[in-house]
């Protein structure tokens, strides 16, 4: 019985890119630089950033195995490549800003043709199609009030933000646990690449 019940046991669960711990550390010192000009975000903690590829919500626990091993199959032709992230900004514009986010400057190609990939597999098993057109970005602060934003969007560019580059080897399935202290990600499936 008690199997049965972990069977139908649902997880909220994306699929992303890592991103290494020297270039959240620059993530870090970026965000504390804004985060003087009092306005009214929720940052998002520099150990949760990730490029996601496609967030699925929540998903039946037996399912995700599954998921993971269809991804597998349709990206185990693509190689490993390089990302560069830079540059700050906001979704959807400058009037109604409510995501921050950084850049990639350099791999949103790969990173373009790896979320299509996950896309195709994630519509076979009846998840949504994204009516937005992928856009590589790693989200750093949450806008909840419009008080102060026009003098941060003007910090952001003025300030500037150079992260480095370092190579995608690997896609991972995470789990997404809501807690009072924000999301606490653990991975659960780690597909690799070409090397």
């Amino acid at each position: 019985m008690e199997g049965k019940q972990l069977d139908h046991q649902k997880i909220r669960t994306f699929i992303a890119v890592h991103v290494p711990d020297r270039v959240r550390s620059k993530i870090a010192e970026f965000q504390n630089r804004l985060k003087p000009f009092g306005c009214d975000v929720r940052w998002v903690r520099p150990e949760s950033i990730h490029v996601t590829l496609k967030f699925l919500g929540d998903v039946r626990a037996e399912q995700i195995g599954g998921i993971a091993e269809s991804i597998r199959k349709a990206v185990e032709s693509l190689d490993s490549f390089d990302v560069l992230v830079g540059g700050a900004g906001v979704f959807p514009d400058a009037r109604r800003p409510r995501v921050l986010w950084i850049g990639v400057q350099k791999g949103s190609e790969e990173l373009i043709v790896l979320a299509s990939k996950i896309e195709d597999v994630c519509s076979k098993f009846n998840f949504k199609k994204e009516m937005r057109a992928f856009s590589a970005h790693l989200t750093i602060g949450r806008v909840r009030s419009p008080k102060g934003i026009a003098s941060l969007m003007e910090a952001m560019q003025t300030i500037g933000f150079e992260g480095g580059s370092y190579p995608v080897e690997e896609i991972v399935v995470m789990k997404s646990d809501l807690q009072q202290t924000g999301a606490v990600y653990t991975p659960l499936h780690r597909i690799k690449l070409q090397g």
